[in-house]
């Protein structure tokens, strides 16, 4: 069984890179617009007003109509179809009356728009983005003017009202192209009514070099309609040239910014391990683009500044991730002008998505980059105002989304989760941008291989973690760790972290490796911290020290026995794979922890003895958290290993230090009420001591602030190569995961002490099917 899942995830991979991520034309690749379209439909041949000059999109229009009767793709989390699919399906019916076709379409269109306009804009909660307000209306007009009835039920015609004098404010507050809304009105010019007088002069003048009106299909074949501009009339003719299957919502699409949303896409679903060589190629030829550009100062337009800051902040996060030297200034351009964020804050909605990736990328900080601090706040401004609106987002999900990015950062969250809920909530997160009317999305055909292989590889990973949780915890009941009697059993929570945050092969055995080791981890640390007495103390850390169990019992020697069976295991691996004997190096390094956990015992059992300094404190308790004690030596069984890397135990590489402080100061924080009680040393208290005028919030926040800083460095080490060669990129890799499952175990809570917060979590990454809307 396992053997025919892999096989059909690799022919799948093999489908999608051959058909359709290799040398394709980019605009196979995003869905086509069915407003667009069907207003590109309506362009008549000037010999024959009785014929469309574009009949390729009359029959896109005739064919692609869903068989509830709308058109477009936006549907909302249920797969219920959203205010988006209003206006699409009004253009398609006058595009199909226009040209006397399609009857039965008409008819079924029609019927779609009568009995279903009341409930999707009651979904929307009377708070209707702009271009709806604009759009909509305009379309029910020359529905109407037509000659398509639309029998609307009578009590839908007060929210109509409304929605048409809202436009009419907008007409009456906004200049025809200005400074402050974004696109600019003319912009919908196809959607304008015929009250509202532009001249062909108001056209001409803002026709793009390239002839079109803002790079927008609908608005440059109405252009072309009112004026016959020949470069208008060209700019139509590359676009059908170029878009065999249906017109794109904008054009032309900046290729780059394409590429880098599919990178996203697919790391998104959780598939970036099967693509690696097609984003590497990918992200390279974007950051050759981007040294030779223009800087975004520059570049960047009125007209083009949403997609400019998109593409920038998708650039920042995916570059920087991947090694790529990326300055804050590519990215925080926009803080230099006041007038931009005046109109980013004016026109939210539209740039929900563009801020929304602005605040991910600024998660990629590092020290002394205080431009990603100030539009990490500025964007985190924007999308809590998004987030307090009580709206539906139309068809992107935008605020639940925004919701979970605000309330769980990207350094406390597992990878695995994300993908599910990525996978999960695909009609939402297959959106690549926002347009004028209707978002950018990845094809449907892609969009469904991709969803398809993403499904296949989560549950096919679940099945995976199933058995390897089944193995370690028989090992952890064969070795008497879960049967000790105190202290907490964490088999499934520790296996459940390490499965869910590294993403490593199907066959690793890291993950087995660490889940042991954290198991012994747990229940030696409560041993010593509530079991042993202080004969036993001293007795098992001699043991560890000798590596010889002579003279242990009981739970000791339970321990002891546990933990020389878990290195002699992890030493055969590595003489396997690597051909190095690693002993001594293991048995140093769990010296190490168990000692430090020995010092730790030995000041409780002082009793108001000695009372370390808050350095002498940290020079112990990151020794004590442990986390270097798996993560060197799952090192060794990573592709490429520790092999040739000189570590050694007690002087260890910047990466692995900050990977130890880091985790014992989160820990601090949530656990400095409960040590105080129970008399032993924690950062928070040890500060305050050394600080008399400092209280417990003056405290936290000291130690909030260390880690701030110290997480930037520690990311820098990790993502920059500084040419140190201490560690394999693999490594430091897998040091980031395990800082992030401590980051998530204590960001707000303990909750690796808590037998419930994360059961939840836990179902999700192990045992529940994916929900497909």
């Amino acid at each position: 069984m396992g053997i025919s899942k892999v096989s059909n995830i690799e022919a799948s991979v093999k489908e999608i890179k051959e058909e359709m991520l290799s040398g394709m034309d980019p605009y196979s690749l995003v869905s086509a617009s069915a407003y667009d379209t069907a207003w590109l439909a309506m362009v008549p041949i000037d010999s024959d007003r009785t014929c469309s000059m574009f009949k390729e999109c009359l029959e896109w229009v005739a064919n692609n109509q869903t068989k509830e009767g709308y058109w477009g793709e936006c549907v909302d989390a249920n797969g219920v179809p959203t205010i988006d699919s209003l206006p699409a399906t009004l253009a398609c019916l006058i595009a199909l009356h226009k040209w006397n076709v399609g009857a039965n379409n008409i008819k079924r269109g029609v019927e779609f728009v009568e009995e279903n306009t009341e409930k999707i804009l009651g979904r929307a909660h009377d708070d209707f983005p702009r271009w709806f307000t604009i759009v909509f209306p305009g379309m029910i007009e020359l529905a109407r003017n037509a000659g398509i009835e639309l029998a609307f039920p009578s009590q839908l015609n007060g929210m109509l009202l409304d929605i048409f004098h809202k436009r009419q404010s907008l007409l009456d507050a906004e200049e025809l192209v200005g400074n402050q809304y974004y696109p600019p009105l003319l912009s919908y010019l196809e959607a304008l009514p015929s009250s509202y007088h532009i001249n062909e002069q108001d056209i001409t003048m803002n026709l793009c070099a390239d002839g079109s009106l803002f790079q927008s299909p609908a608005a440059s074949a109405r252009a072309f309609m009112a004026t016959g501009n020949e470069n208008t009339l060209s700019y139509l003719q590359r676009l059908v040239g170029r878009c065999a299957v249906g017109v794109p919502p904008t054009f032309p699409i900046d290729e780059d910014l394409l590429r880098l949303c599919l990178v996203n896409q697919v790391q998104r679903l959780g598939l970036a391990d099967h693509f690696t060589c097609e984003i590497e190629d990918n992200l390279a030829q974007i950051y050759r683009n981007y040294k030779t550009q223009e800087s975004p100062e520059k570049s960047s337009s009125n007209a083009d500044l949403a997609i400019q800051l998109h593409k920038d902040s998708l650039a920042f996060r995916l570059l920087r991730m991947h090694g790529y030297t990326m300055s804050p200034g590519q990215l925080c351009w926009f803080l230099n002008n006041k007038k931009v964020q005046a109109r980013i804050e004016e026109n939210h909605d539209y740039f929900s998505i563009t801020m929304l990736n602005v605040y991910r990328a600024t998660d990629l900080k590092f020290p002394g980059e205080d431009e990603l601090e100030e539009a990490r706040s500025f964007s985190r401004k924007v999308l809590e105002k998004i987030s307090s609106k009580d709206t539906s987002f139309g068809c992107t999900g935008l605020k639940r989304m925004v919701e979970h990015e605000l309330r769980f950062p990207w350094i406390s969250r597992l990878d695995r989760l994300d993908h599910r809920a990525w996978i999960e909530d695909i009609n939402n997160t297959n959106i690549l941008w926002v347009g004028k009317t209707s978002s950018h999305r990845l094809s449907t055909l892609l969009n469904k291989k991709l969803l398809q292989l993403a499904v296949a590889e989560y549950e096919y990973r679940q099945s995976i973690y199933r058995n390897e949780l089944e193995e370690v915890t028989r090992w952890s009941k064969s070795r008497g760790m879960s049967d000790m009697g105190f202290g907490r059993e964490r088999t499934t929570f520790c296996y459940f972290a390490i499965a869910s945050s590294i993403p490593l092969p199907y066959d690793s055995e890291v993950r087995t490796m660490i889940t042991k080791s954290a198991v012994v981890i747990t229940v030696a640390d409560d041993f010593y911290d509530t079991e042993a007495s202080f004969d036993e103390l001293n007795s098992l850390t001699d043991a560890i020290a000798r590596w010889d169990a002579k003279g242990l019992s009981g739970h000791s020697k339970t321990i002891f026995n546990a933990l020389d069976d878990l290195v002699s295991e992890i030493v055969a691996k590595v003489l396997h794979q690597q051909g190095i004997d690693i002993t001594y190096f293991l048995q140093q390094i769990w010296y190490e922890t168990f000692n430090s956990w020995h010092v730790e015992a030995e000041a409780k059992w002082s009793m108001g003895g000695f009372v370390p300094s808050t350095e002498e404190y940290l020079g112990t308790g990151m020794i004590s958290i442990a986390l270097h004690t798996f993560v060197l030596p799952a090192s060794y069984l990573l592709n490429p290993s520790l092999k040739y890397h000189k570590v050694r135990a007690g002087e260890y590489p910047s990466v692995t230090k900050l990977s130890m402080l880091i985790p014992r100061l989160l820990n601090d924080i949530q656990s400095y009420q409960k040590e105080e009680e129970e008399g032993k040393a924690n950062y928070v208290l040890l500060y305050m001591r050394e600080n008399p005028g400092a209280d417990i919030q003056d405290s936290t926040t000291h130690v909030r602030e260390i880690i701030d800083h110290k997480w930037g460095e520690f990311l820098q080490r990790v993502l920059m190569d500084d040419g140190s060669g201490e560690l394999p990129t693999a490594s430091k890799f897998l040091h980031l995961s395990c800082v992030k499952v401590f980051q998530m175990f204590f960001h707000s809570s303990n909750r690796y002490d808590s037998n419930t917060d994360i059961l939840q979590d836990i179902q999700k990454a192990l045992y529940i099917p994916l929900t497909i809307g």
